[in-house]
């Protein structure tokens, strides 16, 4: 018997923040979180560099993307979709 591990992709949602560089978008992600002693609830954000192929994504749409192979030194990310075109 062969046992297939199933890729785990994790994906995430953001906002893009610059479209400068051919075929990278950096992409702003806001996370909720909860202080563990406090309990205070507070915005954690984070910019990732993401692949768009295509370059179908515009500044300020709002993105999906997952993880994939590495595409270059700092990109690890690949777009899926746009879930929301700028206005």
């Amino acid at each position: 018997m062969t046992d297939t591990k199933k890729a785990i992709h994790r994906k995430f949602e953001g906002e893009v923040m610059s479209a400068k560089g051919t075929k990278t978008l950096q992409v702003l992600v806001k996370t909720r979180k909860m202080h563990a002693k406090y309990k205070k609830q507070y915005w954690e954000s984070r910019k990732y560099s993401v692949h768009d192929e295509k370059e179908m994504a515009q500044v300020g749409d709002t993105i999906a993307f997952i993880e994939c192979r590495p595409v270059s030194k700092t990109k690890r990310w690949a777009l899926t979709s746009v879930v929301k075109k700028a206005v």
